[in-house]
């Protein structure tokens, strides 16, 4: 009798990727003919598409930042709605980039000149969420060794924290309203966007993003320890304590360089996993490269949104939540039925 043939099917993971990767393929091919400049033009085509193709690089990279640190968020906290600014380096990053924004615009003639300002805001961003995952974990790790709840203490704080970050950064808007060109700098970049950006930022994204992904992906088996509970990963030999810091430590960079790049854009980091985790499963190490091509395909296509405007462009953090809000209030009716909320 002849052996059966036998058909390999490809997983639901390794589907989700195809799929994905597609999407993302398409969002670029629209994002390069959205806008209202002529391609027809064969003097300004070559620029036309290198400033697009830009604006395709940067939201794709901050698209996938944000969906990885939200994934990381969501296995650490072993909860599904968490997103990376319960931790307040969101709002510290914001806070860094508005304040270096503020300083160049003040005191611009003071700085150095290599500091130029495609270089000095994703460093603003960076040190803005370094110094609040510093305090995050400066104060949970009192809390901890005083014998209370380390998790409870980081949604705590991180809601402290990102609370007065936010304060503090509408007192810089403030301080700037008199100027009018710096006033619209800063509101530009709260209320998010990639048109401003260049190849340097590029340049200067790609590491920081590339190495973030990679890291987040390397702590994917720890996390999956995690989602049994500390105690439990503790028995099975995961270092709790340092696990714990290494998530929120990339979680930060990954945040800071989205944030560098792409301002204030929300629910990226919240809705993405939380969607493709249905196909994916729960492993992080499936779910992980499924969210950077998921949300680097998501910003793409709302990157390309905002110029289908017949005015002046939206602002790319503005279309996000007018997406992103009622998929979040879906996935919260989803959760009421369910009861897991």
């Amino acid at each position: 009798m002849p052996p059966r043939e036998t058909s390999v099917r490809p997983s639901p993971a390794v589907l989700t990727v195809l799929v994905l990767a597609l999407l993302l393929g398409v969002a670029a091919a629209a994002g390069l003919l959205a806008g209202h400049g002529d391609l027809g033009d064969r003097l300004q085509r070559g620029l036309y598409l290198e400033l697009r193709a830009t604006r395709i690089a940067l939201a794709a990279l901050a698209g996938a930042a944000l969906a990885v640190g939200g994934v990381l968020v969501q296995g650490l906290f072993r909860n599904p709605l968490a997103s990376p600014s319960v931790l307040g380096t969101t709002a510290g990053a914001a806070l860094g980039g508005q304040s270096v924004i503020l300083l160049h615009g003040t005191l611009g003639a003071l700085l150095p000149a290599w500091l130029v300002p495609e270089m000095a805001l994703p460093l603003g961003c960076l040190l803005g969420a370094g110094l609040a995952l510093a305090l995050l974990l400066a104060v949970v790790g009192r809390v901890q060794r005083g014998g209370g709840d380390a998790l409870v203490a980081v949604l705590l704080v991180g809601f402290v924290l990102a609370s007065g970050f936010a304060s503090v950064a509408a007192l810089v808007t403030w301080l700037a309203a008199e100027q009018w060109e710096l006033g619209r700098a800063l509101m530009s970049f709260s209320l998010g966007g990639v048109d401003a950006k260049g190849l340097r930022h590029v340049g200067l994204a790609v590491p920081l993003v590339g190495v973030g992904l990679v890291a987040a992906w390397a702590w994917g088996r720890h996390l999956d320890l995690l989602l049994a509970g500390e105690d439990e990963a503790a028995a099975l030999g995961v270092e709790v304590g340092a696990a714990r810091f290494w998530i929120l430590a990339w979680t930060a960079v990954l945040t800071g360089a989205a944030v560098a790049v792409g301002g204030g854009v929300a629910f990226v980091g919240l809705v993405v996993p939380h969607l493709l985790r249905p196909f994916t499963g729960v492993s992080h190490r499936r779910l992980i490269p499924a969210a950077a091509l998921g949300g680097a395909a998501f910003l793409v296509a709302c990157d390309a949104l905002c110029r289908l405007s017949p005015g002046s462009e939206l602002p790319l953090g503005v279309v996000t939540g007018l997406v992103g809000a009622p998929v979040f209030a879906w996935l919260l009716l989803r959760a009421g039925r369910e009861g897991w909320l």
